[in-house]
């Protein structure tokens, strides 16, 4: 059973399209060894919609092939394989339509029951920690859940395009799961368009707040990658990873559909004793280093290439000076 499909809802927890019971489902799941990854949905899917349920769509191991944007978030991070040790899998669905404020609060309301599948997790395997992967409104289901979970039973949490804002975070980390857990922001200028829009429609929780993607707190356990910086596409090349060059674009859902990111994904959360944040920090600034040097570089090049043509057309040359 690589993948459970558990909907959130007014009754609480239940099995998507299914009477199986909860707990029983739970505890065959974990019987497969391996990491527990659980994969949050954003805005405008419902479970069950005609359209928008996302047990068909991104959630699904064979989503459907009528949409661009339906690109298997558990078939890319490792699961329905027929690896005995590709861990469990866990499509979390909730009500995200209507308008972006019904969304917004919904989210708050159904990061409880999130919590509370975190919690039942744990209780079952204690030593396996659960790992998170969040797009859009799901970032806002996740941290809230995080608030609310008992302490050391979350691993890594990535955000997709997060759209939720700072103080939100602050608090997720400060809790009892936050502290011993690991949130990664992921983002791009593709997205600046949907932080704009998230900033004037959704209140601030406190004045002069902005959104996660701008105002993740900088401390050990957090780490937020660009993936329009050429320092970063760098050292996923560096890792092994084939991603392309960032091609700016406007879009809510590149962080996700970009070719190769689901694979880093898949590593960064089934091999974090590998893929640290130790180590993607130091790589990523000494990358970042390497490439202001190359611009410096340029801008000295072009600096004096400027000064010998200005110098060429007042009749002199750089040897003439240098003599």
């Amino acid at each position: 059973m690589p993948l459970l499909q558990i909907n959130a809802g007014a009754d609480g927890l239940h099995m998507h399209q299914t009477s199986s019971a909860l707990l029983p489902s739970l505890v065959d799941a974990l019987d497969a060894p391996g990491p527990i990854i659980t994969m949050v949905h954003g805005y405008k899917f419902s479970p069950n919609h005609e359209r928008g349920c996302p047990h068909r769509h991104i959630l699904s191991l064979t989503p459907r092939e009528d949409c661009w944007k339906a690109k298997s978030w558990p078939k890319h991070l490792g699961f329905g394989q027929g690896n005995p040790r590709e861990g469990t899998a866990i499509a979390f669905g909730w009500r995200a339509r209507g308008t972006i404020w019904q969304a917004h609060q919904e989210a708050r309301l159904v990061a409880r029951q999130l919590a509370e599948l975190i919690a039942a997790l744990h209780r079952l395997a204690p030593s396996r920690a659960v790992h998170i992967l969040a797009h859009s409104m799901g970032a806002r289901v996740a941290l809230s859940a995080l608030e609310q979970a008992p302490a050391k039973s979350v691993g890594r949490v990535i955000l997709l395009n997060p759209a939720e804002y700072g103080t939100v975070g602050q608090r997720a980390l400060k809790s009892a799961a936050g502290r011993s857990s690991e949130i990664i922001s992921v983002t791009s200028r593709d997205n600046l368009f949907f932080d704009f829009l998230f900033e004037r429609l959704i209140s601030r929780p406190e004045q002069g707040d902005m959104n996660l993607t701008k105002s993740l707190p900088q401390q050990a356990n957090t780490l937020t990658l660009h993936l329009d910086h050429a320092s970063t596409i760098a050292v996923f090349r560096e890792l092994g990873f084939p991603v392309p060059d960032h091609t700016p674009s406007i879009c809510h859902w590149s962080t996700y559909l970009m070719p190769g990111m689901l694979e880093v994904y898949r590593n960064l959360l089934r091999d974090t004793e590998r893929y640290t944040l130790t180590r993607l920090r130091k790589l990523l600034q000494d990358t970042t280093s390497q490439h202001a040097h190359r611009r410096f570089g340029m801008l000295n090049i072009c600096r004096e290439r400027r000064d010998q043509t200005a110098l060429s057309s007042a009749g002199m040359t750089m040897s003439t000076i240098n003599q």
